[in-house]
């Protein structure tokens, strides 16, 4: 199922990177990401509340919000959001998921749509529509990850919690790896840190080999019209 949706997603996107904008199957993408994450966790948090796993404090929990900007909008910060978060952190949960619950917890349901929706979405974006991100957004998507970590592991040190896994490994995954706390976390950042730059680059050069019906070169090249004359931005 998971690779039929990434072919599914590669496929239609590569249809739609023709469109000027979002196409209606990527506005209703990004309806259905919080149509069917939002009722899980509000189950979650009304009817099984645990403090060390309810609350919506987890990378994913954000990820799920950038997939339905991203989507809705087509905007490159989001969309880099998505993409690396996507294809670096999220899809460890889709290899190796950590959960305690299986069918019919309402946990389960929403752990699985929430991984796979926005790792489908992340490739439906940028490998499909060939939505590459910018090295500015790169540095963004950095700077708001750390500010996330910083936050996140605050409240676990507060509130005795592992949310992140900032705090301890979870079990079987590939944190196991790494070093012992707290130098895993510091490995994760370098490792995120260099495979985010290796992901631009990749994206950066699959753009370019897009071509258009003559054979010409169609690359979407965002310009940041603000650095050269003050607003806005254009494609060429």
């Amino acid at each position: 199922m998971f690779v039929v949706g990434l072919v599914v997603a590669v496929v239609l996107g590569g249809r739609h990177a023709a469109h000027d904008g979002p196409t209606r199957f990527s506005r209703g993408w990004a309806l259905l990401v919080p149509a069917v994450t939002i009722p899980f966790q509000v189950v979650d948090l009304v009817a099984n509340f645990d403090i060390d796993v309810t609350l919506p404090l987890h990378l994913c929990d954000l990820a799920w919000i950038a997939a339905t900007w991203a989507l809705w909008t087509h905007r490159p910060f989001p969309v880099a959001l998505t993409y690396f978060w996507g294809l670096t952190l999220t899809i460890q949960g889709v290899l190796t998921p950590s959960l305690n619950e299986d069918l019919p917890h309402p946990r389960y349901f929403a752990f699985w749509a929430l991984h796979l929706l926005i790792v489908w979405a992340a490739v439906y974006l940028v490998v499909g529509l060939r939505r590459a991100p910018r090295w500015r957004d790169y540095r963004a998507a950095v700077v708001t990850t750390l500010v996330w970590a910083v936050a996140t592991y605050t409240f676990n040190v507060v509130a005795d919690t592992n949310y992140g896994y900032l705090v301890r490994k979870p079990r079987s995954s590939v944190l196991d790896l790494l070093g012992p706390w707290p130098w895993y976390v510091v490995e994760e950042i370098a490792i995120v840190v260099a495979a985010w730059a290796l992901l631009t680059l990749a994206a950066r050069w699959w753009a370019a080999r897009a071509t258009g019906p003559s054979g010409t070169h169609r690359v979407e090249a965002t310009v940041d019209v603000d650095d050269l004359a003050g607003g806005g931005r254009e494609q060429v």
